[in-house]
């Protein structure tokens, strides 16, 4: 049987309550570092592609390099994490992260932009493994609250990235490389906090690591990534789109086979199919398809020139980021620690449906009422916090889904869930997007979409959410652990307490 026991609390750590929190905010830094290395990017690629002298079909490369890395890396250090130690991972995947974000800072070569993105794309690894050090190192009855604001530093990490992007390519001559140097600086905070206050790992499981498990996931994820993330210019009927999604199909089917016979398989996959592990992940799917429809549908629509359109606000790429985008995302942030409050009070369950029901709202108000500044406002704090509640509840029912020594895989599974809705909704939103534009531009004048398409890309934001909604109430309920904010409160009990004073080990439920 695996463990299902906390370690005991190790001498020397600070005092609890202040090595706590000093704790949780580490690892909110080093997860904001995973939501930067995703958006970093977005705002310089045109940069990037007048300096380099790069069609626009090959500059996406740097996005597309790092979620497929994400992909090949976040399970494999999962597991690693849970066999190996979580710190020694985690410091690991920072160290990456450095690298590639001072590879990138110093060069003007495309090749090495892209290992260097790459290597950046390993960061994903970091949420996970934060999510399992927590558990390794709270008492169960603090774990929704410590989650929550870890997981809000996510949506806030994103905001901060297009802020300081677009603030750092500023002027006549903007340069890409500050961006990057930023990133670095950030990284190495976060790489020198982790080494200072994460303490040494424990419960570490051991065992081989499953080669062949990683290698089948990682070429199904790639498979199926790489059409979504392409489809727009591949064309999404064309031989290479299609082929790509059917050898998706067939590797994830050698996957499945792979994991069922070796004897330590890196995804049990009993736990993959429990009711909390499986709608867990549809909800992630879910969640990253709405959180992308919000960036991309609010970033083009109020950049969209009203003269020519008729609609939108000619914002330049800062200003649609400090003032139509940082406001969801520092309500991300707060919302997060209410998020973790109301697991414990009224439920995970419950507070993921509430969540998604402001998230249908938001997209509901951006689909009927776009026409003004404040409208749009707030209606991306409405979708942030949707986001934000999804994001804090999601890792409570991987607790409460999957034992301790399981939590860092099936954390990173449910990162790269949530990778797959966010790449669907960025190739679906896009094309949408493109496939009806005005007509009777003048010359030379970008192709702008009919406001109509925007009308349906958040309508299907608040489809997606709505979605979510139904998962929770129908999908969740009929599992007990799936009600994970009331059984980590049930279980502060007088050993959790004695385990809070480091007297006793406290049992997670």
């Amino acid at each position: 049987m695996p463990p299902t026991h906390r370690a005991r609390p190790r001498e020397g750590m600070l005092a609890p309550d202040s090595g706590r929190m000093v704790l949780v905010l580490t690892l909110g830094l080093a997860s904001m570092v995973v939501a930067m290395m995703q958006t970093l990017v977005v705002p310089i690629l045109s940069v990037i592609q007048r300096d380099l002298s790069l069609a626009p079909s090959t500059v996406g490369w740097l996005t597309t390099a790092t979620l497929l890395s994400a992909a090949v890396f976040t399970p494999l250090l999962g597991r690693l994490g849970d066999q190996r130690g979580k710190r020694p991972v985690l410091l690991g995947v920072l160290a990456l992260t450095v690298a590639g974000s001072v590879l990138a800072a110093a060069t003007d070569s495309l090749a090495l932009l892209i290992t260097a993105r790459v290597l950046q794309g390993a960061s994903t690894a970091i949420f996970p493994l934060a999510l399992s050090v927590l558990r390794d190192e709270l008492p169960p009855y603090r774990l929704p609250g410590a989650m929550g604001l870890v997981s809000g530093t996510l949506a806030f990490g994103s905001g901060f990235a297009l802020v300081g992007a677009g603030l750092l390519t500023q002027g006549a001559d903007p340069d890409y490389h500050r961006v990057f140097w930023l990133a670095t600086a950030l990284s190495v905070v976060a790489l020198a906090a982790v080494a200072v206050v994460v303490p040494p790992s424990a419960g570490a499981t051991g065992g081989r690591t499953d080669w062949w498990g990683a290698a089948t996931l990682a070429a199904a994820l790639v498979l199926l990534l790489l059409p979504v993330s392409q489809g727009n210019l591949w064309g999404w009927g064309s031989a290479g789109t299609v082929g790509c999604l059917v050898g998706a199909a067939v590797m994830s089917g050698v996957w499945v086979l792979v994991e069922r016979r070796v004897k330590d398989p890196m995804v049990d996959m009993r736990m993959f199919v429990l009711r909390p592990v499986l709608h867990t992940n549809i909800a992630g799917v879910l969640l990253g398809f709405g959180m992308f429809t919000q960036f991309i549908g609010i970033s083009y629509l109020v950049q969209t020139p009203a003269e020519l359109a008729g609609y939108g606000f000619g914002a330049s790429v800062l200003r649609a980021s400090v003032l139509y985008l940082l406001p969801g995302a520092v309500a991300s942030l707060v919302a997060a620690q209410l998020g973790g409050a109301l697991v414990r009070r009224i439920g995970a369950r419950v507070t993921l449906a509430a969540g998604a029901g402001a998230g249908v709202l938001g997209f509901a108000w951006l689909a009927l009422a776009h026409g003004t500044t404040a409208s749009v406002v707030v209606a991306g704090i409405l979708t942030g916090i949707a986001v934000s509640f999804g994001f804090a509840t999601l890792p409570a029912f991987i607790v409460a889904g999957v034992p301790v020594h399981q939590s860092g895989i099936a954390n990173g599974i449910n990162s790269i869930a949530r990778s797959v809705g966010s790449s669907v909704g960025s190739a679906v939103i896009t094309t949408l997007l493109t496939a009806n534009t005005l007509p009777g531009l003048p010359p030379g004048a970008p192709r702008l979409p009919a406001e109509g398409q925007y009308t349906l890309s958040f309508g299907l934001g608040a489809l997606a959410f709505a979605l979510v909604v139904l998962v929770a109430l129908a999908g969740l309920n009929l599992d007990r652990a799936a009600e994970a904010g009331h059984t980590v409160v049930e279980s502060r009990s007088p050993s959790a307490e004695r385990a809070e004073r480091g007297n006793a080990p406290a049992r997670v439920v």
